[in-house]
């Protein structure tokens, strides 16, 4: 994508010099350098060709740097992403994901939740309390009590579309499109789960409300538990910098 507005620009420039008519001045900011990914991740999910495009506003900077980086080096597979980010370097990625995370937009409204009773219960058991037995943490220990994050690295789980939930379980359980760094944690863990019991979860997640006093919060939860953070080693802070 990145390439096609390089290569409309440089012909809309060529064009605009040989009819005598000035090119417009664009600012040099990263509002303008970031409408390639704006173009798909803006104000609200979009459900594009391939996939969802779930809006990036407003996540924590280490998160955004990281999923910038897995795709780079195509530790995430998606070609369209991997292609607008290929060749850039990292204290450019860390630019663009500090831009994205000072931004702030409004919640969709919740979805509907279809689950009966039983699955109702399954999701919060599993989302408040998780399964020792099975060493799978309860969600609100990495991503906050209240599910809006943990900083520097976890993202928030309200506001997100129910089949782009399963649709990131489904990859992490198959070893598919989401490959972070040793040790994987989030792969680990979603094994774990049933079809039912990440589905469950899923609709649980999509149905929550995102209240005023929420998404206006200055930031997500400030530290993630200390085993969890030895656990996945791999998201926390390293010496010189993000991760």
């Amino acid at each position: 994508m990145i390439r096609v507005v390089l290569i409309a620009f440089l012909l809309f420039t060529d064009h605009a010099i040989a009819t005598g008519v000035s090119p417009a001045d664009v600012p040099d900011t990263m509002a303008e350098r970031v409408k390639a990914c704006t173009a798909c991740h803006g104000k609200e999910d979009k459900q594009g060709r391939d996939a969802y495009y779930p809006r990036i506003a407003g996540k924590p900077e280490g998160y955004l740097f990281n999923q910038l980086r897995n795709f780079r080096d195509e530790r995430r597979h998606y070609r369209p992403m991997a292609l607008l980010l290929e060749g850039l370097p990292d204290q450019y990625l860390r630019d663009m994901a500090a831009y994205f995370a000072s931004l702030k937009q409004a919640f969709p409204p919740p979805e509907p939740l279809k689950s009966s009773p039983d699955e109702v219960e399954l999701a919060r058991r599993l989302i408040t309390q998780g399964d020792p037995g099975r060493k799978i943490p309860a969600c609100t220990e990495c991503h906050g009590k209240d599910l809006m994050g943990t900083e520097p690295f976890i993202p928030g789980l309200l506001g997100l579309p129910r089949v782009y939930i399963i649709a990131q379980f489904g990859n992490w359980q198959n070893g598919g499109a989401m490959r972070g760094e040793t040790p994987d944690c989030m792969s680990e863990i979603a094994k774990q789960l049933t079809t039912n019991e990440a589905s469950a979860i899923a609709a649980w997640l999509a149905a929550q409300p995102v209240s005023e006093a929420l998404s206006t919060r200055a930031s997500p939860a400030a530290t993630l538990p200390g085993k969890l953070a030895e656990r996945c080693s791999s998201i926390v802070l390293q010496p010189g910098g993000l991760q």
